[in-house]
């Protein structure tokens, strides 16, 4: 931008080195006259004008051009965004709805009480799928006008209850999950936000972590103060999310190959992106096949 200045500014210096030149040598400085009608300068002042408006006009008609291309632009990609998730919906309702269907089809053909109550525990199962994705998606819906708390936490105490909550799940007992959080010179300081809702993010990312990984794994969860941020990570070391999958795993309703067969509506990092964001918060994800993946979130200082 200031080159710009400086390069509009050239005319009006030469102009003046050149009358100094004039003024200080021995150049004849002949004193021109010029004359003109009352007429003649209307014209000159309306072709002015007009040359100004032209600019302006041509200016204006550039930007709200512009603007109508990035408008519809970004309407095209919402509608895609659309089509994609009701796709997305759709698989989610069909696979436990067609279950429950042949499940209560097969019920009447049960022979004996053991056929009978698994068929009725199947149902069960597919039931509890349905109702938890809906509450996901009543959840995700509420966020964008949900009014947010804004109380001191205690990083340190939310990990530790995240990972206790967690640690109640049988596959938690076949995986190392480890909390790791600095004490010299300071601890990590606190944030301002809602309690529940991080809580939700925390133990959001490590049942992530315990669901994606197989048994003998290590979890780790670990939490820095990075200039005015926090830094919270929950590293693990399972099979990885291949790279042209990480892009796409904030996007509602989206599993990826390795999620096939794993139970979850898809919506889990969904919601834990919308929480950070309107923490005024960061979320990014690294990962290595057969290594595996590293959940980072930034979280500004109270």
């Amino acid at each position: 931008m200031m080159r710009r200045w400086l390069l509009a500014l050239i005319p009006i210096a030469s102009g003046i080195v050149l009358a100094f030149v004039i003024r200080a040598g021995s150049i004849d400085n002949p004193i021109l006259f010029l004359r003109a009608d009352i007429a003649t300068l209307f014209i000159l002042f309306g072709v002015v004008l007009s040359v100004i408006a032209a600019i302006l006009l041509s200016a204006r008609s550039r930007t709200t051009q512009a603007l109508y291309d990035a408008n519809a632009h970004a309407q095209e990609q919402a509608a895609d965004e659309r089509r994609r998730f009701l796709r997305r919906l759709d698989h989610e309702l069909k696979n436990p709805l067609t279950a429950i269907r042949v499940g209560l089809a097969n019920l009447s053909d049960a022979g004996n009480a053991d056929a009978r109550q698994d068929t009725l525990a199947s149902i069960e199962a597919q039931t509890k799928r349905l109702s938890s994705l809906a509450s996901d998606l009543r959840k995700l819906a509420e966020l964008e006008t949900r009014p947010l708390e804004h109380v001191p936490i205690d990083i340190a105490d939310l990990l530790e209850q995240a990972i206790a909550f967690a640690q109640e799940k049988p596959e938690a007992e076949t995986r190392r999950i480890t909390l790791t959080l600095p004490h010299a010179p300071w601890p990590v300081p606190e944030i301002a936000g809602d309690q529940d809702l991080l809580f939700l993010v925390a133990l959001n990312l490590i049942d992530n972590a315990i669901k994606f990984t197989r048994n003998g794994d290590t979890i780790e969860v670990r939490a820095i103060e990075d200039g005015a941020t926090v830094v919270i990570e929950v590293a693990d070391t399972g099979p990885g999310i291949p790279e042209d999958e990480i892009p796409l795993v904030w996007d509602e309703l989206y599993r990826g190959q390795s999620a096939r067969g794993i139970p979850g509506s898809g919506l889990g990092l969904a919601l834990v992106r919308a929480i950070v964001e309107r923490h005024n918060g960061q979320i990014a994800v690294r990962s290595r096949i057969g290594q595996g993946t590293v959940v980072t979130l930034r979280l500004p200082i109270r």
